[in-house]
């Protein structure tokens, strides 16, 4: 997923993409183990959409903290 996608979704979003994210690269690395994948960056490329979620869920609970803060 590209950035501008991922921030335009909202937490509850985020939360259920991750997820499944997470269960594609258990997945992912299952097959890896037992024979070579056929395209290796899908491994990369999954562990780097899990990273900007994170992120991005990261960015949205300190914007919430700050403004119960105000």
């Amino acid at each position: 997923m590209k950035k501008y996608e991922i921030a335009a979704l909202n937490k509850q979003e985020l939360v259920d993409k991750l997820k499944e994210l997470e269960q594609r690269l258990a997945d992912i690395n299952f097959i890896r183990v037992i024979e070579q994948p056929q395209n290796p960056m899908v491994f990369r490329n999954s562990r780097r959409d899990i990273g900007r979620m994170k992120n991005r869920l990261h960015q949205l609970e300190t914007v919430e903290k700050q403004a119960l803060l105000l």
